[in-house]
């Protein structure tokens, strides 16, 4: 693992809750700077097996000599499917730490921080096409105020969505510099946290961050042994929420209320905190990212 690729959040409380199994097949669902998985490897026998999923090519450069290793380089949406593919039909434990590696964010060209001159771009699988600056070039108003409101909670979300509309006609924004400019007479409060709120926004719309973990979500109940677990860290009230649903619902489908039907949904995962865990001082202190990280913990039935 390449030092301060990115530091593993929670790292201990993720050990020590998914009870790994030496014997276990676990998948990390986001390889990253393989800072969690190098751990689960030290707990696992010859016999284990890791799965390591990572859309970033560049994660690649982190994988360990280890043969108990298999490297996915797809988005964690289709993780059934890779499971399959390569003859594995359950797996003891599922890990995804979900938002961005300090790798992805420190790399300037990648645009995904606002520190760096760069091109708009905050792709996470450099495969795919639709970048930020197509976002900012192609969304209506609607839709740009839908997603900052969402995705970034972003205060004046309305204004900042009709300002683009009408900015992109004459000016460019192609570049974090140009963006940052056009919109710097808008800016509420502290301009970093603010510029920080919409980029996330764009980022979580470019590499559709809630479809890949709704599905991954809906995947992870026929993916595990009984008695196995999945643990997901968020950064994002959003995401948190989702995780919360499903981990309590077993689904994101509202169930038909009719008042002359006692029907009992048979329940696949039950939640193993009712509370997330959240970061202990001494972490925060030493990984300021760790602050907002919530994590959840489901064991299937």
């Amino acid at each position: 693992m390449k030092d301060n690729y990115h530091i593993p959040v929670l790292l201990e409380e993720v050990i020590q809750l998914l009870e790994i199994d030496p014997k276990g097949i676990y998948v990390d669902c986001t390889f990253g700077g393989g800072g969690h998985s190098k751990v689960i490897l030290e707990k696992l026998g010859p016999e284990g097996r890791l799965i390591a999923f990572d859309q970033d090519a560049e994660a690649k450069v982190n994988l360990p000599e280890d043969e108990r290793v298999l490297f996915i380089p797809q988005n964690f949406r289709y993780l059934q499917r890779f499971l399959r593919l390569n003859g594995i039909n359950e797996v003891d434990g599922i890990l995804a730490d979900l938002g961005v590696s300090s790798h992805q964010f420190d790399e300037g060209s990648r645009g995904f921080s606002i520190r760096f001159e760069a091109p708009l771009d905050m792709r996470m699988d450099q495969r795919t096409t639709k970048t930020a600056f197509d976002i900012i070039e192609k969304y209506t108003e609607q839709q740009l105020h839908k997603l900052f409101e969402q995705f970034g909670e972003v205060t004046n979300s309305k204004t900042l969505a009709k300002t683009i509309v009408d900015t992109r006609k004459s000016a460019s924004m192609k570049t974090i510099d140009g963006f940052k400019t056009a919109l710097s007479p808008l800016v509420k409060g502290n301009p970093n946290k603010y510029f920080a709120q919409v980029f996330q926004a764009l980022r979580m719309e470019v590499n559709d961050e809630m479809g890949a973990l709704k599905e991954m979500l809906e995947q992870a109940p026929s993916v595990l042994k009984q008695g196995g677990r999945i643990a997901v860290i968020t950064f994002h009230s959003i995401e948190d929420r989702m995780v919360k649903i499903f981990f309590r619902d077993n689904s994101f489908d509202a169930p038909e209320e009719n008042p002359f039907e006692m029907s009992t949904k048979k329940m696949v995962l039950r939640a193993v905190n009712k509370k997330p865990v959240t970061a202990r001082f001494e972490e925060t202190k030493r990984n300021p990212r760790s602050r907002s990280a919530k994590l959840r913990v489901a064991e299937k039935i």
